[in-house]
């Protein structure tokens, strides 16, 4: 019996201010419920420039909290209001001078469900994201929603697979990677990796990068966002790698079972073997 979900995720380029790419997300969830969603993913760091390919205390104020900051509350709002699961890629502000790469999930009630912090942090040439985000404490938590069981992998840490498998095991059936990537660096692995992960760990993907380059850097981020389905197979078309997206899809999570059913990879682990992956 198939279990339908109707899914998006959400790709555009950087504004110019932090007011009107946050109408400009408003106007995408919109869009999104009106064709059916129940669950909508935003790029990473959503309502602002990718900053990090500079190194400038400037941006610290764009860091705030979570879940008790006025973004948070403004999404919440609009969540109930659309009846829509949203999963929002945000700066956190633990505490003055405690900031992470956050994304917090709301549920379609507009209750805040809690939030992933993104584990892994790189610190090279136009991604020095060390200045400003601690490495993440969340673990890999699992959201039940009213769209599924979903999780949240953040940009780099997609080159990790240990967080991957820690989300299947937690029972994810859609894992986001919002993501910020670019052109000249990593094209030839976006659309290798997340299928890659979705059939190893036998769950949907939902990959998505934002578009254009921006004032900061010379960082050319290549959009095609996209579904991948546990089978490797893109879920309907991958989006423009130029222009503005919004890509809504049906996912039936029926066949996750199938899958599990024909590749019992869970049941063949062998954990015991794993010690020395731990191992510093």
């Amino acid at each position: 019996m198939s279990r339908v979900i109707r899914a998006a995720v959400f790709q555009t380029a950087w504004t110019g201010d932090k007011e009107s790419m946050i109408q400009v997300h408003e106007q995408a969830a919109r869009d999104a419920a009106a064709q059916g969603a129940h669950v909508l993913c935003f790029q990473e760091l959503f309502y602002g420039p990718y900053f990090c390919q500079v190194q400038d205390p400037a941006f610290y104020e764009y860091a705030e909290r979570v879940p008790d900051g006025p973004i948070v509350e403004r999404f919440r709002r609009l969540a109930r209001e659309l009846n829509l699961v949203l999963v929002l890629p945000m700066y956190e502000e633990e505490q003055p001078g405690v900031l992470y790469n956050t994304a917090a999930v709301i549920d379609a009630d507009g209750s805040y469900l809690g939030k992933y912090r993104k584990t892994h942090i790189p610190q090279v040439k136009g991604f020095w994201e060390k200045f400003y985000f601690r490495p993440g404490n969340s673990g890999w938590p699992v959201f039940d929603t009213q769209a599924g069981r979903i999780g949240v992998y953040i940009c780099y840490d997609r080159h990790f697979p240990e967080g991957w498998r820690a989300l299947g095991l937690a029972g994810a059936e859609v894992v986001f990677n919002p993501s910020a990537t670019s052109r000249g660096l990593s094209g030839y692995l976006w659309q290798l990796e997340q299928p890659a992960a979705a059939v190893a760990n036998e769950y949907f993907v939902g990959a998505i990068n934002r578009v254009g380059v921006e004032e900061y850097g010379d960082n050319d981020f290549y959009g095609t966002s996209y579904f991948v389905d546990p089978e490797a197979r893109f879920v309907g078309e991958v989006a423009s790698d130029k222009e503005t997206e919004l890509v809504v899809r049906d996912l039936d999570l029926a066949t996750l079972r199938e899958v599990r059913d024909r590749w019992q990879f869970y049941r063949d682990r062998n954990p015991s073997a794993y010690g020395p992956l731990a191992t510093p």
